[in-house]
């Protein structure tokens, strides 16, 4: 009962920044208790962020031991982590810290530890972030992914059925469960989503759909709206921290009350950056300047929410996907992926699937059906002229659809 009157207190807590002045101050306030209080061993003391390296997921691994504060030591985790996955139990805890891994799609899996106190504050804020109102409601959300956590059943409560759904089974096993469970609140990754919502035998009304773990792209948002009549909100959350959520009205913004996020641009014209993350309240494993390999793109059109959280158009992939190509006069020049989306979708409308992988020059795409070839080879190659770089060579094969449990790229620079 004590745990869940904290987090009825935690929810309750989260609010809106109206004012950007008011948000910078509160940032400011936060940045500065967590830059001195860490007792990380890694990091500086100082109260300036400038002070404290830009580090990575490598550099992160590599100093585990010193950058938690819990005295867990990485093969402790690693080994505690493993066991969770392979017997599908992800109950279990070092003392009172829950350990779970990252999914890996940068092929360097990543250990997260988060303490009692951390669950009890992510669960009410993410509540107070993504229930439909009202929020005096019971739900019954189903959540689909590779991997449960204590993080995500902490949301549970009189009011939240939470029910995990393993994407280890096959998916249609799951869908007699999902009939009779009847979800509110459905919650998976965007290629779960899509299959989904093109299942003829999948009867489910949700009151909201909720896209995790991997890009949501226009073509599946629009099957999934189409089939649940309803926008396709989504969150951005990774181990380092809950960086973003849909508002209302279904707009993207980076949750600047928790998390303050320096910006690395890749291309300050069109607004991409990779996110430099300070969590305001990571204390086990703390979390600062942590620069992800993630392409946002900033939307600079205030929201009408009202909210002066930075506002984001899309989240786009990962930064070692952005295609290297080379130009005429062979300089290099970057070809972001979304192009390369864009060029095989509107080749053909009766494209169902696709991926691609870019490798010395040489794309191998991968199309459903593989009879849009010829359209998709034209496309690709007015996209290269429109740039003005040289053709790439186009081998193409049947698309086969991935294990769910594998984070989908659409376009992958090998």
């Amino acid at each position: 009962m004590l745990r869940k009157i904290r987090i009825l207190i935690e929810f309750l807590k989260v609010k809106n920044f109206k004012s950007e002045k008011k948000l910078r101050k509160y940032q400011q306030k936060r940045l500065k208790k967590i830059l001195i209080s860490h007792n990380s061993k890694f990091y500086p003391k100082s109260e300036n962020l400038e002070d404290f390296p830009i580090i990575n997921k490598k550099i992160f691994m590599e100093n585990f031991d010193t950058i938690n504060t819990v005295g867990i030591k990485k093969e402790e985790a690693f080994k505690i982590a493993l066991q969770s996955e392979e017997d599908r139990n992800f109950s279990n805890k070092i003392n009172s810290i829950s350990v779970g891994l990252s999914s890996g799609t940068s092929g360097n899996r990543g250990i997260f530890l988060v303490s009692e106190e951390e669950s009890i504050r992510w669960a009410g804020y993410i509540l107070r972030r993504m229930l439909p109102k009202p929020w005096i409601q019971k739900h019954k959300i189903a959540f689909f992914l590779r991997a449960n956590s204590n993080l995500y059943e902490s949301v549970k409560s009189t009011l939240i059925d939470f029910k995990f759904y393993d994407l280890i089974k096959p998916l249609q096993e799951h869908i007699t469960a999902l009939n009779q469970h009847q979800p509110t609140i459905l919650v998976a990754p965007a290629q779960v989503l899509r299959l989904l919502a093109q299942c003829e035998n999948l009867n489910i009304n949700p009151k909201k759909i909720i896209s995790v773990a991997e890009v949501l792209e226009e073509e599946d948002e629009k099957i999934i709206s189409n089939r649940f009549n309803q926008k396709v909100h989504q969150i951005y959350q990774c181990t380092e921290g809950f960086l973003a959520h849909t508002c209302e009205y279904g707009n993207l913004h980076l949750n600047e009350d928790i998390v303050y996020i320096e910006k690395d641009w890749i291309d300050q014209k069109s607004g991409r950056f990779s996110p430099i993350v300070t969590d305001f309240f990571r204390t086990s494993q703390p979390v600062i300047r942590y620069k992800l390999d993630d392409v946002l793109v900033l939307d600079p059109t205030p929201c009408p929410c009202g909210s002066v959280f930075t506002r984001l158009k899309k989240i786009e992939g990962r930064y070692d996907d952005i295609l290297k190509v080379k130009k005429y006069d062979n300089s290099e020049y970057l070809l972001f992926p979304d192009f390369v989306r864009r060029a095989i979708i509107s080749a053909s409308d009766n494209i169902q699937e696709y991926a691609v992988e870019h490798k010395n020059g040489e794309l191998f795409i991968y199309l459903d059906p593989l009879s849009e070839k010829e359209k998709v080879d034209k496309s690709l190659k007015k996209l290269y002229e429109k740039h003005a770089i040289k053709p790439l060579i186009h081998k193409f094969y049947p698309y086969k659809q991935n294990n769910l449990t594998i984070k989908r790229r659409r376009v992958k620079q090998l």
